[in-house]
């Protein structure tokens, strides 16, 4: 199957590149762009996948920017950059010019496949038509022009629907293209709820990358998790509760070993494990520490996380270089 839309993923990493990869092999029209030695690698030998059923090398186009690649109607941005560099990167490809007339900010709708809830604030301030995807997809990229994704039957579920709130047909057909690609996409009309719930889920990522592997028993992740959900309900915004999450994903997304590739952990552990020198721990914790001081909520754990983490990136500390134990001691 071939489809007319072509996917532009900016930000070729764990998830970008999971999920350009997944389409280029279902048929579909894809871009990745990708920066320095990961886009070098691209360019020179493709993308090297890795999966639990094996790895194949994949000749997919790459850019290294919005100056190298002409935009055509049809085009469907995929903003899949960490938080810290949405601003950056939707700056730089909004104004672009689209052949047969308009800008991308104008005419191309942008999908948001990233972690935290700014990302579709930043760009709707930017692009009309704006989309949230929630992303629940194991996947690393420690290596240039490597991407491991370990899901197991299906690579991912995608929650997709348009920001704020509703569906159209862009999304429906955005959706049928990844089902179409070892995904499940269900649309939703409100998304933000799904991404809300994820977020708390994520507010481990920090904890994860300063002590490594967590119990998601452990009193530091109950409590961090415990004070996101108090700073949401304060807020009155809703959320998907674990419950129904677990009961959504079911056994569909499993993490597979894949062969020749030691996992390591998500998003923010991986930050430090590349040696990137930021952290999304600003708009993961630190969104609740924001929603907190907006509402007269207390959040110490959550500020704990965001300010350590934020200095071990800085730093450039390895991932595990703080023990639970040292981590609370710091709390005041």
């Amino acid at each position: 199957m071939t489809s007319a839309v072509r996917y532009i993923i900016i930000g070729a990493g764990a998830i970008g590149g999971t999920i350009g990869a997944r389409l280029f092999e279902s048929g579909h029209d894809v871009v990745l762009v990708a920066r320095g030695a990961h886009y070098l690698a691209l360019r020179d030998r493709g993308l090297r996948f890795a999966t639990p059923t094996g790895t194949v090398m994949l000749p997919i186009p790459v850019a290294d920017g919005p100056q190298n690649l002409d935009l055509r109607q049809g085009d469907v941005l995929v903003l899949a950059v960490k938080t810290q560099d949405s601003v950056a990167a939707l700056d730089a490809w909004s104004g672009r010019p689209v052949l047969g007339g308009g800008t991308a900010a104008e005419v191309l709708p942008v999908v948001c496949a990233q972690n935290a809830v700014e990302n579709e604030r930043l760009a709707l301030r930017r692009f009309r038509q704006v989309y949230g995807m929630c992303v629940w997809l194991p996947a690393s990229h420690l290596e240039p022009g490597v991407i491991e994704a370990a899901g197991m039957p299906l690579t991912g579920i995608l929650h997709l629907g348009r920001y704020p709130s509703g569906t159209d047909g862009t999304v429906m057909r955005i959706g049928a293209d990844l089902d179409d690609s070892v995904f499940q996409a269900p649309v939703s009309g409100d998304v933000m709820r799904w991404k809300y719930g994820k977020l708390l889920g994520n507010l481990g990522n920090a904890l994860e990358a300063l002590c490594g592997p967590i119990d998601g028993a452990s009193e530091l992740y109950s409590r961090v998790r415990a004070e996101g959900a108090q700073v949401l309900t304060a807020a009155g915004i809703a959320f998907t509760s674990a419950e129904e999450q677990r009961e959504r994903r079911g056994d569909l997304v499993r993490p597979e070993p894949v062969e020749g590739v030691r996992r390591g952990g998500a998003s923010s552990w991986q930050s430090l494990a590349r040696g990137t020198g930021s952290i999304e721990a600003d708009y993961l914790n630190g969104e609740i520490v924001l929603l907190g001081r907006h509402h007269g909520v207390p959040t110490p754990v959550n500020e704990l996380l965001q300010r350590e983490a934020g200095r071990a990136a800085r730093e450039h500390r390895a991932p595990g270089s703080l023990t639970p134990a040292a981590l609370l001691a710091l709390l005041p």
